[in-house]
């Protein structure tokens, strides 16, 4: 069975608005886009929860997903109406053939090398290199998949930084991608923590699929101890609100990386860190950095 794919052009102040309508008149699915995407004119959406003055884009596209025989001009025209349009905008339309969605949404997250030794291996695939050390991981609710910037800035420094035995502490951990990398390096004890339930769960399943040891814990527990290395993928404004319980827990002569930060906020961040231990920009990936330092 063919379905029916409807595209249409709005800008951000009606494309929520736009695509509630169509929800709320029989479209199956509904997504928001950049209608530059591709072109030297994209613009990426990403930054702090709150700094976006008008999260979206000015050149909006509204996709939606429709049952084969729906009227699509007239849903246009209803559902403009219902978001605020003056005019209907302009649409397409085109059939969308049955597939196998599962093994097309598979496909869309191929194999990743991270680092010199690190690959991050989907479980559907086969490891593209049997030397490799291979982090098997699915996408899911977790942060974390190891295409993200700022984790692969996080791996990179765990690949450089873990000897044997060290102890290493993943500070708002997601799915437990950087504990997990950090335990298959060869480190000793390993434990990460977050605040959500739902990432300490992930975390947990997804070390028992890699058959590594790493204990994970909600953070509302006490954490208690020092560690060789210390790790936390965030946000700048929550890093900064942390910076005394996380740099507390690097001890004497230990390392810490800090990454979830934008290039135009690194200095505020090593302000924040000062007085517990000097940070300094190790590295940088698409505007993102990675912060480092060791602890006197």
């Amino acid at each position: 069975m063919a379905w029916l794919s409807l595209s249409i052009e709005t800008d951000c102040r009606h494309a929520e608005a736009l695509a509630d309508a169509l929800l709320e008149n029989g479209a199956l699915s509904v997504s928001i886009e950049d209608a530059d995407a591709g072109t030297p004119d994209e613009k990426p959406q990403f930054g702090e929860p709150g700094s976006l003055a008008r999260p979206g884009w000015e050149r909006s596209r509204v996709i939606a997903l429709l049952d084969p025989g729906s009227d699509a001009r007239r849903l246009v025209a209803l559902c403009a109406a219902r978001s605020g349009l003056d005019d209907v905008p302009a649409f397409s339309q085109e059939e969308l053939p049955e597939q196998d969605w599962v093994r097309l949404t598979q496909s869309q997250f191929p194999p990743i090398r991270v680092a010199e030794r690190l690959w991050i291996v989907p479980s559907w695939h086969l490891a593209p290199d049997p030397e490799a050390t291979v982090l098997v991981l699915d996408p899911g609710m977790a942060f974390g998949t190891g295409s993200h910037p700022t984790t692969r800035l996080c791996l990179e420094w765990l690949e450089r930084k873990v000897r044997p035995a060290v102890s290493v502490l993943d500070y708002g951990c997601g799915s437990g991608i950087l504990a997990i990398a950090a335990a298959k390096l060869g480190a000793g004890d390993v434990l990460g923590v977050d605040i959500d339930e739902q990432a300490v769960l992930a975390s947990r399943q997804n070390a028992e699929r890699n058959r590594v040891e790493v204990s994970f814990q909600d953070s509302a527990r006490a954490l208690n101890g020092q560690f060789d290395l210390v790790v936390a993928n965030i946000l700048a404004k929550p890093l900064m609100v942390l910076a005394p319980a996380i740099g507390g827990h690097v001890r004497s002569g230990g390392c810490l990386a800090l990454s979830g930060i934008l290039l135009e906020q690194a200095d505020e961040v090593i302000a924040a860190y000062a007085p517990c231990l000097p940070l300094a920009i190790a590295a940088t990936l698409d505007g993102w950095v990675c912060l480092a330092g060791r602890r006197p």
